[in-house]
Formats: structure tokens, C-alpha cells, sequence
């Protein structure tokens, strides 16, 4: 079995845990580093949006800070996550990597496996949405809000027909990097107020439509399931999936000056959250 890196972060600030994702890309394309899978929370709760996004015509800002939320925009593509009662994941893996596909939606079934096994290790009936009608597959092209959990798209994890883990990929200097939100708990209420709508109406047009789209875990279980339950559970996920041995990982002093170092010049400025 090939030998990966596990690195559990635990809560981060925002703009160190992009920095890292990032770090950890750029080790390992430069071939220090074997793939890795990382594990991590927010501190504060944070929104972060993709790298494509408009910040101020999405997002409401005033909303964000005056609940204390952090802010930062991802690498990656996608839609806007609240990250609050989550265990969020990260995948850092080299495109050549064997038995990896070119497609980037075919790489994103292979690497999500791991998220599968792990819904499955805790007891959930958990699979792939594959839209399958001319209008889901229109929805994928042309999004119909700012919010991530408002639709499945390929390959996203569903229970009982309801969006369970949203997820985001990049590919630079000929790594994956794969990132996502596992659902503990959704705030409806905070997730709507952070994002601007047309009107009112659109407003509770997605409020009404959100639970038949968006469900965490702790809805669909008896007993509540901890942060700690999940690290095991998709830790073990991935192992099973990608048929690998993880090993422990702890970054050095040097490696952590870097990462604060790419925290200060990029993920923590106005300069690069607020570029769009």
C-alpha cells in the first residue's frame, strides 16, 4: 500500500487554513511531501467563497462582520460555504498519480470515494447524485444562487436525495488539490443572512426550498455524531478507498513560518478577498 501523510489541523484561522492547502500543494509538487489528506475546523466560523466569485454583489459583508464570521476566498471554484459545525477535508495529490483520471470530474468521483466510505462507516446511506434530466444538467452550467448547498452537482454526496458534503477542486503546477465541507449541523438562518437576493421573496423562495436541498448529519441520525466520530470515520474512509496507509504528519518550524509567511502575503489581504 502507498504511504500518504495525515494531518489533522483541528480550528484554524481562515486565512491559514487556505494558506496550508496551498503549502501543502507546493510541497508536494515540488516533491517533498507525499499526497496528503488534511482535516480541519474554523476559528472563528468563517465564509469563504470561490475564487471566481464577486464578493460584494454575492455576499452580504455587513452581515458577516457584524456576526463576527471570518472571511476568505478559496483557491478553488464553487460557491460560497458557511463553515461553522462542519469537519472540513482536504486532498492534495499529484495528477500523474496511478490510476488517477485526467477528467476533473472523473478525479473528483475517484477522490470522493473516501467521503462516500466514510458516510457509509457511519452507518448513513449515503451515494453519488449524477443529475440525469436536460434541466439538472442546465443547473450545473448556470447556478441559480451564491450558495453552494443549493443544488447537487456531479458527483455530489446525497442522503435521501439531500446534498450532505459540498466540495471544490483546483489543479496548479500538476497537483489536485480537493477541498470540502462535511455537514455536523446547518444554521439555515445564519447561512441565508450572509448572502445577498434580489428581493424578499427570493430570499424565502430559497428558505423554503433549502431543507428539500441541504440536510446535515445530525438531522438524519438518532444520536448526535461528534467531530471526533467523523475524523475516524472518514480517515478510515480514505484509507479503504484509496487503498493507502496514512501516516501522521506534523509540520516543522520552518514549514509553519512558511505557511504564515503565504497567510500574511495572500489569504489574510483585501488584496486577494476582495480582487472580484
Amino acid at each position: 500500500m502507498t504511504t500518504w501523510y495525515f494531518l489533522n489541523s483541528g480550528k484554524c484561522s481562515p486565512s491559514f487554513n487556505m494558506a496550508l492547502d496551498e503549502a501543502l500543494l507546493d510541497w508536494h509538487s515540488e516533491g517533498l511531501i507525499p499526497p496528503v489528506i488534511r482535516f480541519y475546523e474554523w476559528e472563528p466560523a468563517t465564509l469563504s467563497i470561490g475564487y471566481f466569485q464577486q464578493a460584494k454583489r454575492d455576499i452580504n459583508l455587513e452581515a458577516v462582520k457584524e456576526q463576527g464570521l471570518g472571511f476568505v476566498r478559496r483557491p478553488t471554484g464553487g460557491r460560497a460555504v458557511l463553515h461553522e459545525h462542519e469537519l472540513t477535508y482536504s486532498v492534495i495529490v499529484s495528477e500523474s498519480y496511478p490510476d488517477m483520471p485526467e477528467s476533473v470530474t472523473e478525479a473528483y468521483r475517484v477522490l470522493s470515494e473516501g467521503i462516500l466510505q466514510g458516510f457509509h462507516n457511519l452507518g448513513m446511506d449515503a451515494y453519488f447524485s449524477v443529475p440525469d434530466t436536460d434541466e439538472q444538467r442546465a443547473d450545473l452550467k448556470k447556478p441559480k444562487s451564491a450558495v453552494c448547498f443549493d443544488a447537487p452537482s456531479w458527483y455530489e454526496l446525497v442522503v435521501e436525495g439531500k446534498k450532505v458534503a459540498g466540495s471544490a477542486q483546483t489543479r496548479q503546477k500538476g497537483v489536485i488539490l480537493q477541498h470540502g465541507a462535511i455537514l455536523l449541523d446547518l444554521d439555515q438562518e445564519k447561512l441565508l443572512s450572509v448572502f445577498n437576493f434580489s428581493s424578499e421573496e427570493a430570499k424565502d423562495r430559497m428558505r423554503r426550498k433549502m431543507p428539500e436541498k441541504a440536510v446535515a448529519i445530525n438531522n438524519l441520525v438518532k444520536e448526535p455524531v461528534t467531530i471526533e466520530q467523523c475524523v475516524t470515520a472518514f480517515r478510515d474512509g480514505f484509507a479503504k478507498s484509496l487503498q493507502i496507509d496514512l501516516k501522521p504528519f506534523t509540520l516543522s518550524e520552518e514549514q509553519l513560518e512558511y505557511v504564515h509567511a503565504l497567510e500574511e502575503k495572500k489569504y489574510a489581504c483585501d488584496d486577494w478577498n476582495f480582487k472580484k
